[in-house]
């Protein structure tokens, strides 16, 4: 098999109304019928809003309220035409092959329908070999009809009719811009007589040998080939080149199938992000007759066990949630995604590599793909498998509000089985693929998950036992006894929620109380950096100062559900600087999301791990629950995420952030680790707002990977003069006094006065900025991306602290993360901080800002502070 991709040809796009297509000429006049545009270039894989903006037939939708304007896209008909080539070398079947059409099309070559398809998932395939014996062009059509009228994220799943994304209907990290176009390749295959089709590889270990299971199947194209004939060699190369096994043998003639199962000694484990290296192995795959090569196939794949089982203490009715691979439980650092964009054919593999790279830097061991999204292109799953990043993979079904049952429509069970059987199959391959799952938030009846007993659900547990055994199938998510959190004990098992800070001191009792095993999806808003919202809205007197969404249309269609107005008036006090306005926000996001995570991290094994929502976002939002930004910038909860998941670091339990002078002051420390064990010193400091050492205390602790381990007992009475802010640091070193981690937590006398803390506000030009070196080029770590990297001295000149400062970039051409941001400084402290850029991939509808061979320009600057050079 051979395959030429027809991504980079011609292609060309144009808009009707509905039918108008399939009649071409006015029966009552006789005259061709016109378009609503005429032909267009088009992007291919892409969507058409893509080409009708680059053709300038519609204003940027993500800027202002315009996506309003562009929804007549999504009930027209869209016409793509190009023209496909004879390949030079024909073989025994051209075959022509979409891997992705979004939604209903129907395939004309040289203007004779050749047949329709219906789905996202599936890819569509059409025998060329007769048209391409009689010409050596062929003129290929694909007419789309208008999107179907399926539900946004407010209407009844019962009623669900497609296997199309339904976040494009409108959801409340997103506006109503339903996709159309082709999203995924196309190529011409070229075929011999007989080649491979189906084909699963699994890993597995066993008495510490490495076991890779192959199972196939062969097709044949022509009366020609005979299956007794057929041999298939298989081997298995490790990453620095060598064989490791090999086997040879003959197909099942009765069926094409083949089965074999190679071993290798002594492997290298494939392991999640922060247990272990992720080693590769490449599997070739050879099909012959007779010394003739026909066909072959090579992937990469990893070695590992894999197995579940149910968390500690938890009854013998749940489910287990538990990962265990390599013999080792892994405690889940998980995060969701959506789509990277609205318009998921146009994203770049670029912008799944800066994704992905923020994941593994924000120590990330587990990506859910979200059930009202899509099932991502290859490129995704392949970089999870480079970078130990797990997958749970949802099937495409979400809940609905109005009800959350799954439906049960024959034609859609029709359509959710092809999909999820070509989702399998295609999927099954990537060692990252951990956990398949019916769908998200899937209910019986109002708080009640489903279960395997559903007919929808029984439907996809079949199919995935069937063609997927190894993998944990789960009904729903969330799954157990109830949907959401729940302050009643023993009913939470796989919770939801909640999406919101839940208050001072509710959200500290609530979540630091709690008992459910397993947290996969919940999440705290905050607003967007400056830089960011400059991008999508039309800066102007309602625009640039913070306002509730309650009073305001453009910000309330970029984040309605998220107005975290209230909430941060209620921190801070008013503001009109939006700089301001976004910094607080920013850090009750951070705030709220590292408690939940360190909660439940101190529970370890009783809770098996925590998947936030969400880690992007696929339109810009003024205020989301997201981590990292449309455009690829990073917030403050991005990096106290990064800390709550690192490897070895110490956390803070506490249950309020707002004192009185004289109150006593209490928490527990505790060590959480990875993998090992060892032995350090955590220091406890309490420091007031001016810096002055209120508190220090040294205290030895052994730590290990089995549970988090109780540091001690910090007990203080605050001064009966004290006021402002204070702040509680945890330094861990090793016995060598090797830095290994360093959190900080806040709290106030007073908290409604935390904008007008003089200390909080401390003049950040006392911040001194040493360039250490020059910038150079970055470990790649495996990416491919061209990453560049700079070392930067930060010293407190000071005699005051200074609060969570932090880089930008300026240019605009480069995406930027750092190892260390929002960091506080006492007076005469410094730290080194390195920065990591490379070029961006501008966004979909972004005009792309290019370096022309400019640096990095990085500034540094703290809390509600202007940029310092």
């Amino acid at each position: 098999m051979i395959a030429f991709s027809q991504n980079e040809n011609e292609w060309f796009v144009k808009g009707y109304w509905p039918w108008v297509p399939l009649l071409n000429k006015s029966m009552e006049i006789g005259q061709e019928l016109m378009g609503v545009t005429e032909w267009i270039p088009a992007t291919v894989p892409g969507g058409v809003h893509h080409d009708l903006f680059q053709a300038g037939l519609i204003d940027n939708p993500y800027v202002d309220q315009n996506s309003l304007k562009c929804e007549w896209v999504e009930n027209r008909w869209w016409m793509y035409r190009t023209v496909l080539r004879r390949p030079e070398y024909v073989g025994s079947k051209i075959e022509l092959i979409f891997k992705g059409l979004d939604y209903e099309a129907s395939i004309y070559v040289n203007q004779t329908w050749i047949g329709d398809h219906i789905g996202m998932y599936d890819q569509a395939s059409f025998d060329l070999t007769e048209l391409f014996h009689k010409h050596e062009t062929l003129n290929l059509i694909v007419l789309f009809k208008h999107a179907p009228d399926e539900m946004g994220q407010i209407g009844r799943s019962s009623l669900t009719f497609t296997q199309k994304s339904r976040f494009g209907y409108k959801w409340d990290f997103s506006t109503r811009l339903v996709n159309i176009g082709i999203w995924d390749d196309v190529a011409l295959v070229v075929h011999e007589d007989c080649s491979i089709h189906e084909m699963a590889v699994t890993t597995d270990v066993r008495n510490d040998i490495g076991v890779v299971d192959i199972r196939l199947n062969v097709g044949t194209a022509s009366a020609d080939c005979s299956l007794d004939e057929l041999e298939l060699i298989v081997e298995i190369i490790d990453s620095e080149g060598n064989q490791r096994a090999s086997a040879m043998g003959k197909l099942d003639s009765s069926n094409g199938g083949f089965q074999t199962e190679l071993f290798i000694e002594q492997p290298s484990l494939w392991y999640p992000n922060g247990y272990g290296e992720q080693k590769l192995y490449e599997v070739h795959i050879r099909l012959e007759r007779l010394g003739k090569l026909l066909d072959e196939r090579q992937i990469q794949t990893g070695i590992r066990s894999l197995r579940f089982s149910r968390n500690e203490g938890a009854p013998e009715h749940s489910l287990p949630y538990t990962v265990i691979m390599n013999d080792q439980r892994i405690y889940i650092k998980g995060v969701n995604i959506t789509p990277l964009d609205h318009l998921y054919g146009n994203v770049t593999e670029e912008q799944y590599e800066w994704l992905i790279y923020l994941m593994k830097q924000a120590n990330v061991n587990l990506v859910r793909v979200w059930g009202g999204g899509i099932i991502e292109k290859s490129i995704f799953y392949e970089l999870c498998d480079r970078h130990g990043i797990m997958v749970w993979q949802d099937f495409i079904q979400s809940s609905s509000g109005v009800d959350n049952i799954p439906s049960k429509l024959p034609q859609f069970l029709q359509l959710l089985k092809t999909a999820s059987t070509s989702a399998i199959k295609v999927k099954r391959n990537h060692v990252s693929l951990t956990i398949w799952c019916g769908g998200n938030e899937l209910m019986s009846a109002e708080n009640t998950p489903v279960t395997y007993d559903d007919e929808n659900v029984a439907l996809l547990q079949r199919l995935v036992g069937q063609l997927d055994v190894q993998r944990l199938f789960l009904p729903t998510t969330a799954s157990g006894p109830v949907e959401y959190i729940t302050d009643r004990k023993g009913l939470g098992h796989d919770v939801h929620g909640h999406w919101i800070y839940r208050g001072n001191p509710l959200h500290y009792e609530e979540y630091g109380e709690n008992d459910y095993l397993f947290h996969s999806e919940f999440g705290v808003p905050g607003v967007s950096e400056l830089k960011s919202l400059n991008k999508f809205l039309n800066v102007g007197k309602e625009q640039d100062e913070p306002v509730s969404m309650n009073n305001n249309l453009v910000w309330r269609h970029h984040g309605e559900w998220w107005d975290t107005y209230e909430r941060d008036v209620a921190f801070f006090g008013e503001t009109d600087d939006l700089q301001a306005f976004s910094d607080g926000s920013q850090w009750v996001q951070a705030e709220g999301l590292r408690f939940i995570l360190e909660a439940n991290q101190r529970r370890k094994f009783r809770n098996s791990g925590s998947i936030i929502w969400q880690f992007n976002e696929l339109w810009p939002n003024v205020s989301c629950t997201n981590l990292v930004d449309y455009y690829g910038e990073q917030k403050m909860a991005y990096y106290w995420v990064r800390q709550a998941y690192s490897p070895l670091h110490v956390s803070f339990d506490y249950r309020k952030l707002d004192y009185v002078p004289g109150e006593n002051f209490t928490g527990r420390i505790y060590m959480h680790a990875n993998t090992g064990q060892g032995t350090g010193i955590v220091e406890a400091q309490i420091y007031d707002g001016a810096g002055k050492q209120l508190y220090c205390e040294r205290v030895e602790v052994e730590w290990d990977d089995a549970q988090a381990v109780l540091v001690g007992n910090l007990a203080y009475r605050l001064p009966a003069d004290a006021s402002g802010i204070f702040v509680v640091r945890l330094e861990a070193r090793d016995m060598d006094h090797r830095f290994i981690s360093c959190n900080e937590y806040y709290f106030t006398m007073n908290r409604s006065e935390w904008y007008k803390d003089k200390h909080l506000l401390a003049n950040s030009s006392e911040l001194k900025v040493v360039e250490l070196t020059d910038w150079r080029q970055a470990s790649a770590d495996g990416f491919s991306l061209p990453l560049l990297s700079r070392t930067y001295r930060l010293q407190n000149t000071g005699s005051a602290p200074i609060y969570f400062i932090r880089a930008e970039e300026q240019t605009g051409a480069y995406w930027m993360t750092a190892d260390d941001a929002y960091l506080t400084l006492l007076a005469g402290e410094e730290r080194e901080v390195t920065i990591t850029c490379v070029e961006r991939e501008a966004a979909v509808f972004e005009t792309p800002v290019v370096s022309n061979g400019r640096l990095p320009d990085i500034r540094f600057r703290a809390f509600s502070e202007s940029i310092i050079d």
